[in-house]
């Protein structure tokens, strides 16, 4: 009975959350020079709690660098620019935090060569560290992407130290003080392009486009060791037509995969979704049906809740829209249009945390690209966070956790908390008097459920969520 008020609870929360609406564009950028998101998929945008990381690269000093802006406020006000990179070229930032750890990688020419470069805040944003070179051969290193879970850093790219683009990998364990080797994953004599990677616990999640079969197809790997070992490439796509600009994002043991493709004769948005976590896929899903092209989708997950964004041409000029799933990609709602101005919106990515769903894009509305962000204060679906008895203190924080949480009871009685994911499948349990803290290191990033309860009765059951 309690896993079925646990299912009913999550289909109210994303009923509730569907009526939600988007507020307005806010323009991030005001230069007479370009600014750009990335073209090759990556997260321009990362959050934790209300603070909002946004990176993009522009040329408002005569040569493109990397900058930063961050909100505190959970994308209402926003800081000044922030000059992360003082060189010749550096492009397509990717960004990703985990509580106040923010983390970027990017490319940049100033060795001759374009390399991968790192950076990481400790203070949300505040200052930042010194740059690290990740990479360093005589070949250029392209296109990256990075994901964390706690201390844990993955980056991926695509690199020509072979003669032609190969996907290779690079990891952290101490925070991105220090980095392992270079990993090679991919090894055919065409050209493997513009990977994606997502990180859940201990298992790590690749993707990229390639055409060793003649025109390009998805493939996937997968390493369940944190990226010391891994396994076979994965076809995902079997078709005569291209298939391009893979993004992967995984909550628990679900994995999922958004990309263009013009089997349908024009380009379109397809999703396809692993339940157990990469061994095995699910078929093809269509998730546009539009005249005209629909293009570079990101995807960002939250338990159950799905959220994709791409740019389309069917208003005549290329917009921004964006779709869910509230049921872990079962089932779709229709096509949001998040931007309708008579210029060119473009190359959008997605980022959720707490109730929100953040968006940011570049535009051209204003004569030249500038950055964008919209956001949807309840977009995610939310659970009953409200204790059941009154006059108690009964509790579960910091909620977004990374790596451990802190169960309170103030009545001072034995109590129980039991965890459980999406599922209702029971992940952890602990009995307690006052308070316990528990490691959660081992599980991956979504949404939990959890109940705190006595010998009679539940005292409190809501949601928490591991970023």
């Amino acid at each position: 009975m309690k896993k079925n008020i646990l299912f009913t609870s999550l289909i109210l929360m994303g009923a509730f959350a569907s009526q939600a609406q988007w507020q307005p564009d806010q323009r991030l950028t005001n230069n007479p020079s370009p600014s750009n998101t990335s073209l090759n998929n990556a997260w321009c945008v990362a959050a934790s709690g209300d603070t909002v990381h946004v990176a993009w690269d522009d040329q408002r000093t005569g040569n493109y660098e990397i900058f930063y802006k961050r909100s505190t406020d959970g994308g209402l006000t926003w800081g000044a620019d922030t000059q992360l990179t003082n060189s010749i070229y550096s492009y397509d930032p990717c960004i990703t935090v985990s509580g106040s750890v923010v983390h970027i990688v990017w490319q940049e020419e100033k060795d001759g060569y374009y390399e991968m470069y790192y950076k990481r805040s400790v203070d949300g944003g505040v200052t930042w560290d010194a740059d690290k070179r990740l990479t360093t051969n005589t070949s250029d290193s392209w296109n990256p992407s990075i994901a964390v879970n706690g201390q844990v850093i993955h980056v991926v790219w695509e690199d020509e130290r072979q003669g032609n683009s190969e996907i290779y990998y690079k990891g952290s364990t101490d925070g991105g003080v220090t980095w392992g080797a270079d990993t090679r994953l991919t090894n055919n004599p065409a050209d493997s392009w513009n990977p994606s990677v997502s990180v859940s616990g201990p298992v790590v999640h690749v993707v990229w486009y390639d055409d060793r079969d003649g025109n390009w197809e998805i493939y996937y790997k997968r390493s369940a060791d944190g990226g010391l070992s891994w396994g076979p490439e994965t076809r995902m796509t079997t078709n005569t037509n291209v298939s391009r600009y893979p993004c992967i994002a995984a909550s628990g043991s679900v994995v999922h995969l958004v990309w263009h493709d013009d089997r349908d004769g024009n380009y379109e948005i397809y999703y396809k979704q692993s339940t157990d976590g990469g061994i095995s896929w699910g078929t093809d899903t269509r998730l546009t049906n539009a005249a005209e092209i629909s293009m570079y989708p990101n995807v960002a997950v939250s338990g159950p809740a799905v959220h994709v964004v791409w740019f389309d041409m069917r208003d005549g000029n290329y917009e921004i829209y964006y779709k869910r799933s509230t049921d872990g990609g079962i089932s779709w709602e229709s096509d949001t249009r998040l931007t309708d101005d008579p210029a060119f919106s473009f190359y959008p990515s997605v980022a959720v945390s707490g109730n929100a769903v953040h968006v940011v894009w570049q535009d051209a509305r204003d004569g030249n690209n500038e950055i964008y962000y919209k956001h949807n204060p309840t977009g995610d679906p939310v659970g009953i966070n409200e204790p059941l008895i009154s006059g108690n203190k009964i509790g579960v924080s910091p909620n977004p956790f990374t790596d451990e949480i802190t169960v309170s009871n103030s009545k001072n009685e034995p109590c129980e908390i039991i965890i459980y994911d999406i599922t209702s499948r029971k992940i952890m349990q602990k009995k307690f008097t006052n308070t316990v803290n528990l490691n959660t290191s081992l599980i991956g990033k979504g949404i939990y459920i959890f109940e705190i309860k006595n010998k009679e009765t539940i005292l409190r059951k809501g949601k928490i969520v591991k970023e």
